[in-house]
């Protein structure tokens, strides 16, 4: 039995932080634009040195560290003196390719200072969503840390725009989808605020959440999203990347950004933050993109059978259980699969093109060489190939 939602104490350390930490061998550290930058807009240095202080500890012990780091445009906006984040996608655009360059150099200054460099790494969604892109990341990202580098990892916001749908929306789904592209890793975001609270964080009878074995609804009424003239990010995008990190069976951490120890606190298994555990049926490898970096290209409406089929028995779906098909799509892509009040319950490949589905949805396996004249698979998705949300 999972332990249940604990209000933070006074105890130094915590058994569960600790245990969690001994298992981790690579960490994902986000931190936001609030963070990073201060009222006049322009990054805080500072808060960059202690930050890369700490990343190179973690690094001195063996363990692998990235680091997602927004604040291009925040940069941007500072170093050019406007008193807003433009409007307007290309004004945003030049902004953070001006910003951008700021940001890692000061992150190589402080990371130079303790051996080590840093290694830009800029992303679009489109990235993580081929197979191909995927593993190339993956591979990248292993090898900077063979040569003793840090990866910075940032939206390509110069090129990353929402009318080519080639946006994660914020960094912190980003740093959701890299922390899946990695084995034992701690997903730490790192947030304006202290932690989620029960409450709104700045009424005093609010009290910070200490564990959180389970994203349920009742979890995600406590976000608590404000507007910002600089970020994009709130405290319900770090839930939904909370939710990722730990379905990929991945612990994460939302902790104060502001604290100076903030991390070296956080490897010492103290009670900082909130603690999110995973989920006992993480996913892994192929799978893992599937349900979470992969493209969608279509979505299958599915009767309450084949949910449970899915759900409760780790089955395949069959074409029986298809009741829609929206999208043009061929074999081998990622569908949607959604229950009769169009709530999505899981991912997968088809191994059939859109078009055949459409003639074989709702018939019994037997009769899908009757309508297409072959059959070359009895399952529309099969299990291996298919990913439960949230489980």
């Amino acid at each position: 039995m999972q332990p249940a939602i604990q209000p933070a104490s006074s105890v130094p350390t915590d058994p569960v932080r600790q245990s969690i930490i001994a298992g981790t061998t690579a960490v994902v550290v986000k931190v936001g634009t609030r963070v990073l930058t201060g009222p006049n807009g322009r990054l805080d240095d500072h808060r960059i040195g202690v930050l890369s202080e700490q990343l190179a500890r973690l690094a001195d012990t063996g363990r692998q560290v990235v680091m997602v780091s927004s604040g291009a445009v925040g940069a941007g906006v500072g170093k050019l003196g406007l008193s807003a984040r433009p409007a307007g996608l290309a004004q945003l655009q030049a902004v953070a390719a001006i910003g951008q360059t700021d940001l890692i150099q000061a992150y190589e200054r402080s990371l130079s200072r303790r051996g080590r460099h840093a290694a830009q790494v800029l992303l679009t969604a489109t990235d993580l969503r081929r197979r191909s892109g995927y593993l190339h990341v993956r591979n990248a990202l292993t090898q900077i840390h063979a040569y003793g580098a840090i990866a910075i990892i940032n939206e390509n916001d110069s090129v990353s725009v929402g009318e080519l749908m080639t946006t994660f929306g914020d960094n912190d789904r980003l740093a959701a989808s890299v922390s899946g592209l990695l084995s034992g890793v701690l997903l730490v975001i790192l947030s304006d605020v202290e932690g989620l609270y029960d409450g709104p964080p700045t009424e005093a009878s609010s009290r910070r959440l200490s564990l959180v074995p389970e994203l349920t609804p009742e979890i995600f009424a406590l976000a608590q999203d404000r507007a910002s003239t600089t970020s994009k990010g709130g405290m319900l995008s770090k839930l939904q990347a909370a939710e990722t990190a730990t379905s990929h069976g991945n612990p994460t951490i939302i902790a104060p950004g502001r604290d100076d120890a903030v991390l070296d606190k956080i490897f010492a298994g103290q009670d900082v933050g909130t603690l999110f555990l995973p989920s006992p049926r993480g996913v892994r490898g192929r799978r893992r993109w599937i349900g979470s970096a992969a493209h969608v290209e279509g979505q299958f409406g599915i009767d309450d059978g084949a949910v449970r089929a899915l759900v409760e028995r780790d089955g395949s779906l069959l074409a029986i259980g298809i009741r829609s098909v929206d999208g043009q799509f061929g074999r081998g892509a990622v569908v949607s699969l959604r229950d009769p009040r169009g709530r999505e319950v899981a991912r997968g490949l088809t191994n059939y093109p859109a078009d055949e589905v459409v003639k074989i949805a709702g018939l019994p396996s037997d009769r899908i060489a009757e309508v297409l004249g072959h059959r070359p698979y009895e399952v529309v998705v099969h299990r291996n190939n298919l990913v439960v949300i949230g489980s």
